[in-house]
């Protein structure tokens, strides 16, 4: 595969996030490059300038593992930034044919397995889904669709996250710290794109945001990637106010490329109060007629 564009972006815009005081080297006069030039860079992975041009170039054909951790160690790639190296690598020479998934060009949309719908739906202390690397929502409890209301209000949403975060306002209102959220939800689908380049309804959702929204477009230039598992995140619902929830991901082995992520309150808290809230607010909305609900926007 010629990823070699993408290769090339990568490596520089990690080059260009470390400095000479954090590589420990002395940052001398006149410097014209915002981080390490291409020489001191092959000086700490110990390769010559000429092999690093080549690889910066984005020929990462053929490169040995022993390079790739040298790479990483020179650029101080996170684990992340790490595993999405090593797929690129693996892109260009084609060594990930037999490990990629097959793309399918016709065929009905994946759905769970009624076990898995079972699990989803005996969660009942907080939302919790399944989704892809597409951040396309594939499976949910009723918790989180009561959560997510206005990524379901919406049919433009098509159930994908990134769509919600960049072309509905309502997710400016739902999220607080929206920048926060928009730069976790490209470094997902940035790293999907490295693990799986041959993904067309990736690259079609990837062209579709970046001439929708500007946001989008200029976090995706900065070619940032991340393993998204553990953490807290603040959120704004319409029904029931303000809620800070801890996440935990899940990566799913029964179907590799899917995560299964599960939000809860600290007990006691206010926020586990508004998940009960939430929970008799989403009963009352379901047991009432359709003409009868207010507006979720």
């Amino acid at each position: 595969m010629d990823n070699r564009e993408e290769v090339r972006e990568f490596l520089t815009s990690r080059r260009a996030k470390i400095t000479p005081e954090l590589a420990g080297l002395p940052a001398g006069p006149r410097r014209r490059v915002p981080g390490l030039r291409r020489g001191e860079v092959a000086a700490l992975a110990d390769v010559s300038v000429e092999y690093y041009a080549k690889l910066e170039r984005g020929d990462l054909s053929g490169v040995s593992p022993a390079v790739l951790e040298a790479l990483a160690r020179a650029l101080r790639l996170d684990d992340a930034e790490r595993a999405h190296l090593a797929n690129l690598a693996q892109a260009a020479d084609g060594s990930d044919a037999l490990t990629r998934p097959r793309r399918r060009t016709a065929g009905p949309r994946w759905t769970p397995h009624r076990s898995l719908q079972w699990t989803l739906d005996a969660i009942t202390a907080g939302p919790a889904f399944v989704r892809n690397g597409r951040m396309d929502v594939l499976a949910a409890n009723p918790l989180f669709r009561a959560f997510y209301a206005d990524l379901y209000a919406t049919p433009g949403n098509q159930r994908n996250l990134a769509r919600f975060t960049f072309l509905d306002p309502a997710s400016r209102r739902f999220y607080p710290g929206w920048d926060a959220f928009a730069d976790i939800t490209v470094a997902i689908v940035r790293t999907e794109a490295g693990r799986n380049p041959h993904d067309k309804d990736l690259h079609d959702l990837v062209g579709e945001l970046s001439t929708r929204s500007d946001e989008f477009r200029t976090r995706w230039g900065a070619h940032n990637v991340r393993h998204h598992s553990t953490g807290t995140k603040h959120f704004h619902h319409h029904a029931v106010g303000g809620l800070s929830l801890a996440y935990e991901g899940l990566d799913m082995a029964s179907a590799p490329g899917l995560n299964l992520t599960i939000y809860t309150a600290e007990p006691g808290s206010p926020s586990e109060e508004g998940l009960r809230l939430l929970t008799t607010w989403a009963a009352g909305e379901e047991a009432a007629p359709a003409e009868e609900r207010p507006p979720t926007g």
